[in-house]
């Protein structure tokens, strides 16, 4: 979905394409993953020629949105504090990061 984003439209060969080196599986598992986008809604395709290009028909934002809520709900017993707890203690933040959050808390807080 990032190469996806971030290209506004790709073919299979060109999301296998554009994978980090690390990340190279073969074009099947790339089709498939594809159609399961597409079928779930995340993406659209129109034909060109012998292939389909693809098109993101959900935006990031709603996405990430989205995946949190399942993850939330599908580990985490739908508490959020659960997650966020999980987060502080198995990843290394940054300074910045870390006073992001920080500002998030007091303004929850304040809001409360």
């Amino acid at each position: 979905m990032e190469i996806l984003w971030e290209r506004e439209n790709a073919t299979v060969s060109e999301v296998l394409e554009a994978l980090p080196s690390e990340y190279r599986v073969a074009f099947n598992t790339v089709q498939t993953t594809i159609r399961i986008l597409e079928g779930k809604g995340y993406l659209r395709h129109e034909s060109e020629g012998r292939a389909f290009r693809y098109y993101p028909v959900v935006a990031r934002e709603e996405a990430s949105t989205s995946a949190v809520h399942n993850l939330l709900h599908r580990f985490f017993d739908g508490r959020p504090a659960r997650l966020a707890i999980n987060l502080l203690e198995s990843e290394r933040l940054s300074s910045e990061e870390l006073a992001h959050i920080e500002r998030l808390v007091r303004k929850a807080k304040a809001d409360k």
